[in-house]
């Protein structure tokens, strides 16, 4: 039986709405037929990055921007039923991850005997009683709550995915996700998937770059390309304590800001903004090459997705610290670069909707494999 799903997704880079409409058959293999983008405004945007962070009633305006996300996502859907000529009722479900706004898994309330662990939470914004209200589709999301309540870290969630479309019966496979944080999947024949979060993607490069050109990114790396890496910067954000831990683990924004980055720069402020952003970019490759050296040294191929994978000084940095493997674009495998993620969420509400695990206790640590996701009927 063939059905359509809708993905979108809006993550950490805070650009905006990605969406795809894909076909999937009985055995869950994803065809995509559409991709659609709708970009958020300063404001909005600017109202994003605030909520990463405590502030006067929050509580309301997370409530509001919810709605919004709800309003954005569902401009995407219609936008992608119009490309693919078909109407609600031809869609099963969309798969809605939201706007991550805190993810701070296994903290805060466990008890010191260890006999009641943590939870922590994981907040993603979105209305989906509106976005199917708006839809008239039936919506699946909330997708990681479910894998912190069984002890999980609830990310990354695209390990499973990666591992349908882009692993090889006869070779270890990497696959690098850089968006607004970057994380790896590690596909070896014959062992359990595993994948984490390697550290900052395109986050802190995006937020230097704005603040000094004004430009929401770098285009094509071509600024930090005309810069100098500065190696005492570089080696004291290497140091960070996250990029030693051992996986499973995830991070985000709430670790990774521009307070973050802000505290380092104090103790380097004779560096041009230009040499900072050429250190940043080189930060993202080494964090990542890093990962890859030490987890997947046996990989014949890189395949590199999210924005990150169209920065072609990011991309050469790669290369140059993994030339032992082919560094390659998703695009090369049948599935462009900032399509992967929503295509994700689609493949991941298909399983929801079909009652299937979706969670890998091998990337998340959790107790075992859960249906993920809430669904909100239209």
């Amino acid at each position: 039986m063939t059905e359509h799903f809708i993905g979108l997704m809006s993550g950490t880079s805070l650009d905006g709405a990605d969406g795809v409409l894909a076909r999937m058959d009985a055995r869950g293999q994803l065809q995509v037929q559409a991709h659609a983008f709708v970009a958020f405004d300063a404001p909005f945007k600017a109202e994003l990055m605030a909520l990463n962070q405590s502030g006067p009633d929050e509580l309301h305006r997370s409530a509001l921007v919810g709605n919004q996300i709800a309003r954005h996502y569902a401009t995407v859907v219609h936008t992608l039923l119009q490309q693919a000529g078909l109407r609600s009722p031809n869609i099963t479900a969309i798969g809605a991850h939201g706007q991550t706004v805190r993810h701070r898994p296994l903290e805060f309330d466990g008890d010191a005997t260890r006999q009641q662990p943590a939870v922590g939470y994981t907040i993603q914004l979105i209305n989906p009683s509106l976005l199917a209200e708006l839809t008239g589709i039936d919506v699946v999301a909330d997708f990681r709550s479910r894998d912190l309540a069984a002890g999980g870290q609830g990310a990354p969630l695209v390990p499973a995915f990666h591992h349908g479309v882009f692993a090889q019966a006869d070779a270890c496979v990497a696959v690098l996700n850089i968006g607004g944080i970057s994380n790896l999947s590690v596909l070896k024949p014959g062992t359990l998937v595993t994948g984490w979060d390697c550290g900052p993607g395109n986050a802190l490069m995006d937020h230097w770059c704005a603040t000094h050109t004004g430009q929401p990114f770098d285009q094509d790396g071509e600024w930090a390309a005309a810069g100098h890496i500065n190696a005492p910067l570089l080696a004291a954000l290497l140091a960070d304590p996250f990029l030693q831990r051992t996986p499973p683990k995830s991070t985000g924004r709430d670790l990774f800001n521009p307070a973050w980055l802000a505290q380092h720069l104090q103790n380097h402020a004779d560096i041009t903004a230009i040499d900072v952003q050429a250190t940043l970019t080189e930060y993202t490759a080494l964090a990542c090459a890093n990962d890859v050296k030490q987890h997947a040294n046996e990989a014949a191929s890189l395949v590199v997705c999210g924005g990150g994978a169209l920065n072609g000084h990011l991309m050469r940095r790669l290369a140059l610290h993994l030339p032992l493997l082919k560094v390659l674009s998703s695009e090369t495998r049948g599935l462009p670069p900032l399509q992967v993620e929503a295509a994700a969420f689609a493949w991941l509400a298909c399983k929801t909707m079909r009652r299937e695990t979706a969670s890998l206790p091998s990337v998340t640590g959790a107790r075992g494999a859960r249906v993920l996701g809430a669904i909100y009927p239209r």
